[in-house]
């Protein structure tokens, strides 16, 4: 059973980020399942830092876009997501190629929900583990 409560396609989740932090890192959305979503970001000169390495800061953009994406689908239609926490453990350094999060709830509640990624390089090496806590507001007054 499916975990969304409003319909996106990957096209629409690409689509919202345009024109936002996400969009300038190269974070793309490229899979979603019923609990799941899945996007990817480069490892390049806007993503790493000075040592040559995948800034850990970008880790954490890029989990917490995912999160946020994730519950503002999982909240409903009358609904926004607003992020409350977010932990990161960086487990190995990546230097180029890729680097792909996945993406599901821990737990989607009434009024919060806990998102966690996980980020692997192009070798599927686990590179990061990020939790995300939202708080789910209401858009009616």
């Amino acid at each position: 059973m499916s975990v969304w409560k409003q319909a996106a396609s990957i096209e629409d989740l690409n689509r919202i980020q345009e024109n936002s932090l996400a969009s300038w890192l190269g974070i793309e959305f490229v899979d979603m399942t019923e609990d799941s979503l899945v996007a990817r970001m480069p490892v390049d000169s806007r993503t790493k830092q000075p040592f040559g390495l995948l800034h850990g800061g970008a880790s954490v953009v890029l989990s917490e876009t995912m999160g946020s994406v994730g519950g503002f689908l999982a909240a409903g239609p009358e609904s926004i997501v607003v992020g409350l926490e977010v932990n990161a453990n960086h487990l190995r350094s990546a230097t180029e190629g890729f680097v792909t999060g996945t993406c599901r709830p821990l737990h989607v509640g009434r009024t919060t929900q806990v998102w966690e990624t996980q980020v692997h390089d192009d070798q599927q090496r686990l590179v990061c583990v990020s939790r995300l806590t939202v708080v789910v507001k209401s858009t009616k007054g």
